[in-house]
Order: C-alpha cells, then structure tokens, then sequence
C-alpha cells in the first residue's frame, strides 16, 4: 500500500530487474518507472546499481548507466570481475548486494517506505532489518517467469509483493530487437 505523503525511495538491483523483465518478455522504461512511483508518494532517491566489465571497448549496459545518471537516478557502478568457469566459459561477476544494502540502511531513518526491485533472497535480512526499522518495504519481481524470479523467503518478508508483470503496461516497453549484422 502507497500513500501520497509517504517518504519513498526505490532500490534496484540492475541486473536482476534486467533479467526478470526479460523473462517476461518486455524492458523496463526507466523514465516511466521514475514517474510511477514519483506519483505513489515523496520519492527521494532512486537508486540503480549494477556492475560494469571494465576495459571493454563498447559495453551494452553503458547508454543506460549514462541515461540513468542524467535523469535524477543514483547510479552506483563497481568493476565487474571477469573469470573462466571450469567448463572454460568466461564468466562476469559483479555482486551490488552490499552497496545497496548499505544505502538502504543509511537511508532508512528519513523513509517511510522502501521500494526493492529484485528477486534475490539475499536481501530478505536487509528487509527485515528495514521493517524494524520502521519502514514498510514492497518488492518488485515475478512469480509469473519459470522458473519464478523471486525467492519465497523474499517475498514472505516484504510488507508487499509487486509482480513486476502487473507493471508491464505501466513501466514496461517492447523489447528492441537487435541491430542487423552488416555483411
């Protein structure tokens, strides 16, 4: 439940929003989202946290990431960590759980309601942690993809569950399709 005086602020973790929307088949139109919960109460902050593999020429998520920063959201970046896994396939890590976490927390004693888009049950202490706090927290993710994007824990813990596919016609947008290859 949203009330207009309430103190808001949203807390999304990139890459899991990322793929929850794209589960579900559609992308996330941040300026939309901003506006949406711009109307369901005070926002103050708007934080968006993902990490970047540096070193790279071009990196897809870099238009975004420089969107964000320009349209009032708080973009928290970190370098991504390249490795190999045993099969030999290169893998990219790069965990935000702790920064946002730690904004979250810091946050917490001018907020009244907080807003987590992510699915990870990492953060159902953190939840927890907020509502003694005082602060009511919802939780933006799905049930609706397979597998589920969600964690049960998670979800039980927040004061409210969104399923990020009732927003789809509110924040949501088409996919775009991936630039043809030049022959």
């Amino acid at each position: 439940m949203f009330y207009k005086d309430d103190r808001l602020a949203i807390f999304i973790d990139g890459a899991n929003l990322y793929a929850a929307a794209k589960a579900l088949g559609f992308d996330i139109d941040y300026k939309l989202l901003r506006q949406e919960f711009d109307r369901r109460g005070k926002l103050l902050r708007a934080y968006y946290y993902t990490a970047l593999v540096e070193g790279e020429d071009y990196s897809p998520i870099r238009p975004l990431v420089d969107w964000l920063h320009y349209n009032g959201f708080c973009v928290v970046t970190k370098s991504a960590k390249e490795y190999t896994d045993a099969m030999g396939r290169r893998k990219v890590k790069g965990n935000m759980d702790i920064e946002l976490t730690v904004d979250a927390m810091e946050l917490a004693p001018r907020l009244d309601h907080a807003v987590l888009f992510s699915g990870d049950g990492d953060f159902r202490p953190l939840v927890e942690s907020l509502q003694r706090k005082g602060v009511r927290v919802s939780v933006v993710s799905t049930i609706r993809s397979q597998p589920p994007m969600i964690a049960d824990e998670l979800r039980r813990q927040a004061d409210n569950f969104i399923e990020l596919d009732a927003l789809r016609d509110i924040i949501g947008r088409p996919p775009r399709e991936p630039a043809p290859a030049e022959e």
